[in-house]
């Protein structure tokens, strides 16, 4: 069976003639003619090439994987029993699902309180990011989790002030960072800024932790989606040309005098901005933990993609011996910006094989007494099944899981909402549940009572949309730790799942269904 989808997808805008028959190794139309004019994806990069790499059309849309990898989290199922309870009273009137408790702490110290298990990992500089931010920050503050500011944020905003290749001043990250800041509550969750290469240059986290009052900080290695740097698309050459000079990878060339003319000609529409791609070694990597911490940095976090196993054993050992507070494991597959469309399809370690792995790495450090920071599992992870699985499979290493594309999702369509009440537009799917903020967001009513009916109207619907979305999923989760019998984050464990195929549970080392509890179901029948 061919796992990938080839040459036609909705993410480049192109299909294929001959939708129904289709050369399953090539992806090409069974029956190639002449005179087609090119609606696939090898026809579109026949005359517009190299912007066919990406998914379009950028800035509104995340994009993820179309392969069907051979081991995903639904190959493996909750388990649930009918005796005792873990963190709490073996109680039938106790031991009831809202009483589950989701709070964790993550980091040294008295570390970071969270009262949902959950961060977005690194969204940065792309404008489906940034639009959307709002929603994004306000309603992870109110949700008491994490939100981390992804890279080159200062390098593309047009009114950074720079002095001697030190950022100086910030629009967009000091007005990221402070809209968390300003409806965080109880001091739970946190704003992260995190740091590629072009970023550590300009001084960014440093600037945060000095004049943004920010307490975490996070090194990046790469993302599930791509093995090389950020890019975006520039639509404006005098950005183009702004961002060369700031030291960026411009392409093509935005001072070359034939590429102007081509533009001002409609030639082409967009220029593309690259991020370099990092160079990990242990010393200097030691070396910037220490010159963040040096900084005021309380919180120290590593970020790492779906390259190969020897370098998540670096990550691991590495944030190990630097004494991390939190290390984030993104399996392959997706993005939240303009990874190029076949690398986030063909390169890395998928979720479960990477996340297994790690799960390994980590237990044999564990054996030898080293130091774990909290880990953090991202890929693919949308709702509350896939949430218990992750946390499950990397137990009890494992205290976070990472989302994004759901997060902006909610957001956006909170986003949307929002605009077509002021609009009086709202679909009729939508319209059958109330014309207001309050009837349609179901979390509406108590958010403003706790907030207070002044507080609340200045929420926007986007953050609205995020805070329900989180709502849902921290019921869901609940019933399923209810239904395992653990009611609360620690007691989660591995033998909580079960592999429901032999290559499930060879990959993972969790048991085969068939296996589970032989030696305890043996005892039983012999009573």
């Amino acid at each position: 069976m061919n796992l990938s989808r080839l040459n036609a997808t909705a993410a480049t805008l192109t299909k294929n003639r001959t939708e129904g028959s289709v050369s399953p190794f090539s992806g090409m139309c069974a029956t190639c003619v002449d005179g087609c004019v090119g609606m696939c994806e090898i026809g579109k990069s026949a005359y517009r090439g190299h912007e066919t790499i990406y998914p379009q059309p950028f800035g509104i849309i995340t994009t993820a994987s179309e392969k069907n990898y051979p081991i995903d989290y639904s190959h493996f199922s909750i388990m649930g029993t009918a005796v005792g309870a873990a963190g709490i009273d073996a109680d039938s009137d106790k031991a009831i699902f809202p009483a589950v408790n989701l709070e964790t702490r993550v980091g040294r110290g008295d570390g970071i309180r969270l009262k949902l298990p959950f961060v977005i990992p690194g969204i940065g500089s792309t404008d489906v990011a940034k639009n959307n931010w709002e929603g994004l920050a306000i309603g992870s503050a109110l949700a008491g989790t994490i939100l981390t500011i992804g890279e080159n944020v200062c390098g593309m905003d047009p009114q950074a002030v720079f002095e001697n290749g030190r950022v100086a001043g910030t629009v967009d990250l000091a007005r990221r960072v402070r809209l968390f800041q300003e409806w965080q509550r109880d001091g739970c969750g946190a704003i992260v800024v995190q740091a590629n290469v072009e970023d550590t240059r300009l001084g960014v986290q440093e600037y945060a932790i000095r004049e943004l009052g920010v307490e975490a900080v996070e090194l990046k290695w790469g993302q599930g989606a791509k093995d090389i740097g950020g890019e975006v698309k520039i639509n404006t050459l005098e950005k183009a040309q702004l961002l060369k000079q700031r030291g960026y990878v411009v392409l093509p060339d935005p001072e070359d005098p034939a590429v102007i003319a081509a533009y001002r000609k409609g030639a082409f529409k967009e220029f593309e901005r690259h991020s370099r791609i990092g160079m990990v070694e242990l010393e200097s990597f030691l070396e910037r933990v220490e010159q963040l911490r040096g900084a005021g940095a309380k919180y120290i976090f590593l970020k790492t993609g779906a390259y190969r196993p020897a370098d998540l054993a670096r990550a691991v050992k590495f944030a190990s011996l630097a004494k991390l507070d939190l290390l984030t494991v993104d399996g392959a597959g997706g993005g939240t910006g303009m990874s190029p469309w076949r690398m986030m399809n063909e390169w890395g370690i998928p979720s479960v094989e990477l996340h297994s792995l790690l799960y390994s790495y980590c237990r044999r450090l564990a054996e030898k007494g080293e130091y774990l920071p909290a880990v953090a599992l991202a890929g693919g992870f949308t709702l509350e099944d896939q949430i218990f699985k992750g946390l499950a499979l990397g137990a009890p290493f494992v205290k976070l899981i990472g989302m994004a594309r759901g997060p902006i999702a909610a957001a956006m369509v909170g986003k949307t909402i929002g605009r077509r009440i002021h609009d009086h537009r709202l679909p009729v799917y939508v319209e059958r549940f109330g014309g207001s903020v309050e009837e349609i967001f179901v979390t509406a009513t108590q958010l403003k009572q706790e907030l207070g009916a002044e507080a609340f109207a200045r929420v926007p619907a986007g953050a609205l949309g995020l805070y329900t979305y989180y709502e849902r999923l921290a019921q869901g989760l609940r019933q399923l730790m209810c239904g395992s019998r653990k009611f609360a984050l620690p007691y989660i464990a591995r033998g909580d799942i079960a592999a429901l195929t032999r290559e499930a549970a060879e990959i993972s080392g969790i048991d085969y269904v068939m296996d589970l509890d032989r030696e305890e179901a043996d005892r039983i029948l012999e009573l």
